[in-house]
């Protein structure tokens, strides 16, 4: 039987979203997240699922939790990030730091410690086990106030093109690029109805993400319909990347 598949950031709502995809398609999802009551109510909604509170910042609780996963893994997602917004001459270089220590090199660090389990969650005749990170629209499209994350987040597109290069072919890396979407850190942008509305109608799609919405393409991406795709960076964005809106 093949493993867990491994969720940092699994009480957000995309992290959610996926857990709940994993489990509807019969995948055990482990979920990592910092705040263990809610991480336990999520375990509990999708009964019982395997959990561990971690802070991926701290590199020896993430590795214990990729330990207490098991010795084998069908795939991991890493469905944590931030979004600080400033202008230029108010961000600090600890703004960046920060910014690039939670997206991109906690990122590697979790793949770092959870590759030889996924290794060993390949299958004769199976796909390879996958990974899925989570990048930005804003780590292609410019947008103003976004330098810091913007930066981490090119970082994590980087990170996976290397990590599917030097993992092949026992494991695919792939990158889902959402838009803005309706999740806890996206509450500064999305909470005025004013606010909100106006971001959507930049979308050729006039809507803000749901968390459902990244999480379908990771779902597929970790799963064996997947399984000659790595190397990837598909944005999930209503075409805000590449189409411009009528008007």
């Amino acid at each position: 039987m093949p493993g867990p598949v491994l969720v940092f950031g699994a009480s957000g709502g995309i992290g959610a979203a996926l857990s709940r995809r994993l489990r509807a398609r019969g995948a055990t999802p482990f979920l990592v997240a910092r705040d263990p009551g809610r991480l336990e109510a999520l375990a509990s909604e999708l009964g019982s699922a395997p959990f561990q509170p971690a802070d991926v910042l701290d590199a020896a609780a993430l590795r214990a939790a990729v330990g207490a996963a098991g010795p084998v893994l069908a795939g991991l997602a890493f469905c944590v990030g931030s979004i600080p917004l400033k202008p230029l001459a108010r961000t600090t270089e600890a703004d960046f730091l920060d910014a690039f220590r939670l997206n991109t090199v906690a990122a590697a660090m979790a793949v770092q410690a959870a590759a030889p389990a996924l290794t060993a969650g390949g299958r004769e005749g199976g796909a390879p086990p996958g990974v899925v990170l989570f990048s930005s629209i804003a780590a292609r499209a410019g947008f103003p106030n976004h330098a810091a994350i913007a930066a981490a987040k090119a970082g994590v597109e980087g990170l996976a093109l290397a990590l599917a290069a030097e993992l092949a072919p026992a494991v695919r890396v792939n990158c889902v690029a959402p838009s803005l979407t309706r999740t806890r850190i996206a509450e500064p942008m999305t909470k005025s109805p004013q606010m909100a509305d106006a971001i959507a109608k930049l979308h050729p799609i006039p809507r803000l993400g749901e968390g459902e919405d990244p999480a379908a393409l990771a779902d597929f991406l970790l799963s064996d319909a997947a399984g000659w795709i790595s190397g990837q960076v598909i944005g999930v964005d209503g075409g805000r990347s590449t189409l411009r809106v009528k008007g």
